[in-house]
């Protein structure tokens, strides 16, 4: 018996959590504009023989003993045309040998890599660790974010209204945020803290949402691997992983369908971030935000507070948002150009004047101020707080408290006020064992527990 490496289970759970990833079974929705087409020979996926075996021979190396269906799942590539053959090559060249079979056909092979195998896994893994789902090529990539983009949204003020009914929204700030939806580039929210920025941002997502859409598990790059799914910043579809074509063929393997992307970064986020991650340890990159977003919404919350200055952040943004072409830099310091599908929400609360000039502000299209509410707003939001809270809502308590706390401290309205001083008034009330009411008592004690005088 040849010599082999001990298995290493932990390992092949984390390759097969990476490479198995199945969206919960569920209704079939309509078919996009684009869907992977299905891989009938090696050739169809744009990769070489070669880089496979190095990919195959890297999961049964952590796997160590494994059926030709398990390894076929892992790699996302079908047995049957493609698997079959590379495991073919692996065994001419010794790198794997066949112990037995759990079952009929040959995915059902046990295969076990060799000693000759183990050198050349090795060998292939101190140019990369990556051992997932078969990349696929940038030409591959482009052309179907292309065709799944090429429908651009458009919202009317009847189906605005629908989605931001739950919200307290004058008409004249949807009349402002339906064009920039429409616009498709770059909106520019700004105001004071707690009126709502984020949650519109949100809603503004939902509806740039739309159908479900495909993306790789991963890109090929001059023979580099970039990460593109992961489970943090991508939502699956409620469909099937694959659909069935009418020839009786599945779609290809290794695209996966999600929900069109919605990612929000803060205070963290660098420059360094939105160009291709390179991980050391690991020997692959990691997708930068503007690329896992391709197709959806990127949110860029408390613009001005990050690491580095909102000039440079806004010139990292001038020709993404001009040209809809990203460029990105790889460690041998080949510039890659990128599809750029994606409409991007500056938000903030610091004054737009104190962080760049109007000749920055200029290149983006919408800016929205998101005011504090007017009085009949406020009390619009509390009553719908205490709804939500079944708390009996009581117009001279709220007369109270707009006196007591805010008009008596010269205090500005905030939307999010009434959600957090109900909720104070909540936890004050289960503490002393009491019902929640709208009493001045428990007013005062919420609201002194909550506003602090700068």
């Amino acid at each position: 018996m040849s010599d082999q490496p001990a298995p290493n289970v932990q390992r092949l759970q984390q390759l097969k959590s990476l490479g198995a990833q199945r969206p919960p079974s569920g209704p079939e929705p309509e078919t996009a504009l684009w869907s992977p087409p299905p891989l009938v020979q090696l050739e169809d996926t744009g990769l070489n023989l070669l880089n496979v075996a190095d990919l195959v021979l890297k999961v049964l190396y952590f796997g160590g003993y494994m059926a030709g269906h398990a390894i076929s799942d892992i790699v996302k590539l079908p047995f049957t045309g493609i698997v079959e053959h590379v495991m073919e090559f692996l065994k001419r060249e010794k790198f794997v040998e066949v112990r037995g079979s759990g079952g009929f056909g040959e995915a059902s092979f046990q295969y076990l890599i060799s000693t000759k195998g183990a050198e050349k896994a090795r060998e292939a893994l101190e140019r990369s660790q990556y051992a997932g789902p078969a990349p696929v090529v940038l030409e591959q990539y482009i052309y179907a974010m292309r065709e799944q983009n090429r429908k651009r949204l458009v919202v009317h003020e009847e189906e605005l209204k629908m989605v931001t009914k739950d919200l307290v929204i004058s008409d004249e700030m949807l009349g402002r945020i339906g064009p920039a939806i429409n616009s498709g580039r770059s909106i520019f929210l700004y105001g004071p803290p707690g009126n709502g920025k984020t949650t519109i941002s949100e809603k503004i997502g939902r509806m740039i949402l739309g159908d479900d859409m495909w993306i790789p598990y991963a890109l090929d790059i001059d023979g580099q691997i970039v990460r593109v799914f992961d489970n943090v910043n991508h939502e699956l579809s409620s469909g099937a992983a694959q659909i069935k074509l009418g020839t009786g063929q599945v779609s290809d393997p290794r695209w996966v369908r999600i929900q069109r992307p919605m990612i929000m970064v803060g205070g963290e986020l660098t420059l360094a971030g939105l160009d291709l991650v390179y991980d050391d340890i690991n020997k692959y990159y990691e997708a930068p935000f503007q690329v896992k977003s391709n197709g959806g919404m990127f949110l860029i919350d408390d613009f001005g507070r990050q690491q580095v200055r909102p000039r440079d952040l806004l010139n990292r943004w001038i020709v993404p948002l001009e040209k809809g072409v990203d460029f990105l830099t790889l460690a041998t310091g080949r510039k890659i150009e990128m599809p750029f599908y994606v409409l991007i929400v500056f938000s903030t609360n610091l004054d737009p004047r104190d962080l760049v000039d109007e000749a920055f502000l200029r290149r983006i299209r919408h800016k929205i101020e998101v005011g504090d509410p007017t009085y009949e707003q406020f009390r619009n939001i509390f009553q719908r707080v205490c709804e939500a809270k079944r708390i009996k809502y009581d117009e001279q308590a709220l007369a109270y408290l707009l006196k007591e706390w805010y008009i008596n401290h010269d205090r500005s309205l905030r939307a999010v006020h009434p959600r957090d001083l109900l909720t104070q008034l909540v936890d004050i009330a289960t503490y002393l064992n009491k019902p929640p009411t709208l009493t001045k008592d428990l007013l005062d004690r919420a609201a002194a527990s909550y506003f602090v005088d700068i």
